[in-house]
């Protein structure tokens, strides 16, 4: 047993002595390439007034796009924007069209709705009876004596 002990303080001790060496270090480096995307996107909807568009490519550092939108008072603004490594962001805004005096209003037609109160037809409930319990519980003697015990600790009473 004291062999075993002793082998056993041996291999701790000897674990601990030895430098921590990693074997081997992976590393997963991929080159990045420049980013090279071109996206675009309209929406027309007349009904909620909802009229814009976007287009942007980019390739590498260097990225243009423009977009367009009708404002809330009619006029059509366009934004162009280029952006690249030398020069920053740079935005040139148009406006096309005149602001109309008011917003254009929106029609919505609602349904008429027709509410009418439920009907209910009550009954009378019916009678329930109750009876008494038939079974009576007799006991033989009273109880007069009740131990509690546990493992280490014995109750009597």
């Amino acid at each position: 047993m004291a062999a075993k002990f002793f082998v056993l303080i041996s291999l701790a001790v000897a674990a601990t002595a030895l430098p921590v060496v990693p074997l081997a270090k992976v590393a997963y480096a991929e080159p990045e390439a420049p980013a090279h995307y071109e996206f675009q996107y309209s929406v027309h909807d007349e009904h909620s007034g909802d009229i814009k568009q976007q287009h942007e490519a980019r390739a590498g550092d260097a990225l243009q796009g423009s977009y367009s939108l009708v404002q809330p008072d009619g006029v059509h603004r366009i934004v162009d924007y280029t952006a690249d490594e030398e020069h920053g962001f740079n935005a040139i805004v148009r406006y096309e069209g005149h602001p109309s005096a008011a917003p254009a209003k929106i029609a919505y037609a609602s349904a008429p709705v027709a509410y009418a109160a439920p009907k209910f037809a009550y009954a009378p409930a019916a009678k329930v009876a109750y009876a008494a319990p038939v079974a009576k519980v007799a006991y033989s003697s009273p109880l007069t004596q009740v131990t509690f015990s546990s493992p280490a600790i014995s109750y009597h009473h």
